[in-house]
C-alpha cells in the first residue's frame, strides 16, 4: 500500500510539478525578474493621457447620441433644425454623459497601471471625514451665494426641454450629476492634478491650470459662466490638495449639480 502512494505521488502531474519546484534553488536555478518600477507621468505625459481621455469622450458621446437619435421612429424625415432640436433635448444629454463615463475612465485606468500604479492610489480615490465634508459644504455655499448676489441672471429662466418625461428627466440628473462628476474629477482633480502637481508646477500651479482647463473646458457656457465655474474649480482642486480625497470632490461637485438642476428653470 505505501509502495502504491509512493509510486502514485510520483506520477500525478500536480505533485510532480510541486516536487520540481521544491527542488529548485531560488538563488542558482530562478533568473532575475525585472519589476517596473512605479511612477508618476510627467508633465506632458498627463497632458497627453488627459487629451486622449477627452477624444474618447467625446467621441464616444457623439456616437452614442448618434446611435439613439437614429433609433427614433422618423427620424429620417426630420429636417436639420428638427434634428438638433432633439439632439439638444437634456434626456439625450445625460444619456451621452453616461454611455461615455466609463470608456473614458478606462483612458485613465491603462495608463495608470501602465504607470505601475494602483487605480485608487494614483486618482487619490480616499474617503472624506466627516468634517472635510461640512468644511467643503461650507466654503461652496458661500461662493454660490457670492455668485447668486454678483451675477444674479447666471441661471437660465428658460425652461429644459428633457424629452421622454419622468424618465427622461431621471436619466439627466443621473448623467448631469453622477456620471458627470465622477467622469470630470477623475479627469481633472484625480488624473490631471497628480501628474502636474508632482512637475514643474508644484501643488499651486496644478490647482490653477486644472481649474482654468476646466473653465474652458465647459464651451456650452459663456465668458461669465465659465469665470465661476474657474473660481469653484479652485475650490475643488484646494479640497482633493488639502484631503487627498477625490472623492470629496466628486461628492461637492454633484451635490452643485444637483442644486442647479433643481433651481436653475423648470423642465418640460
Amino acid at each position: 500500500m505505501i509502495a502504491g502512494y509512493i509510486q502514485w505521488n510520483s506520477l500525478h502531474p500536480r505533485r510532480k510539478v510541486v516536487a520540481q519546484i521544491e527542488m529548485l534553488d531560488p538563488q542558482k536555478d530562478n533568473p532575475p525578474v525585472a519589476l517596473r518600477a512605479p511612477r508618476t507621468w510627467d508633465f506632458m505625459e498627463t497632458t497627453l493621457v488627459a487629451l486622449i481621455a477627452y477624444a474618447v469622450f467625446g467621441l464616444t458621446a457623439w456616437l452614442s447620441l448618434g446611435v439613439l437619435l437614429g433609433m427614433q421612429d422618423g427620424v429620417e424625415k426630420l429636417s436639420t433644425a428638427q434634428l438638433q432640436a432633439l439632439a439638444a433635448r437634456g434626456s439625450w444629454y445625460g444619456a451621452a454623459l453616461i454611455i461615455s463615463c466609463p470608456a473614458t475612465i478606462a483612458v485613465l485606468w491603462i495608463a495608470i497601471r501602465m504607470a505601475g500604479r494602483e487605480f485608487g492610489e494614483y486618482l487619490a480615490l480616499n474617503w472624506p471625514s466627516r468634517g472635510d465634508l461640512m468644511r467643503a459644504f461650507s466654503v461652496v455655499a458661500i461662493l454660490l451665494a457670492v455668485e447668486t448676489v454678483i451675477s444674479p441672471n447666471l441661471s437660465s429662466a428658460n425652461p429644459i426641454v428633457v424629452g421622454g418625461g419622468y424618465v427622461g428627466l431621471l436619466v439627466l440628473l443621473i448623467g448631469g450629476c453622477i456620471a458627470g462628476p465622477v467622469m470630470e474629477e477623475f479627469v481633472f482633480r484625480g488624473f490631471l492634478f497628480r501628474g502636474w502637481s508632482e512637475s514643474f508646477l508644484g501643488p499651486i500651479g496644478a490647482i490653477v491650470l486644472t481649474s482654468a482647463l476646466w473653465g474652458m473646458y465647459h464651451t456650452q457656457y459663456d465668458w461669465s459662466q465659465r469665470f465661476w465655474i474657474f473660481v469653484s474649480g479652485l475650490a475643488l482642486c484646494a479640497f482633493r490638495w488639502r484631503t487627498n480625497s477625490t472623492w470629496l470632490a466628486v461628492i461637492v461637485h454633484s451635490a452643485v449639480n444637483i442644486f442647479i438642476s433643481f433651481f436653475s428653470g423648470p423642465y418640460r
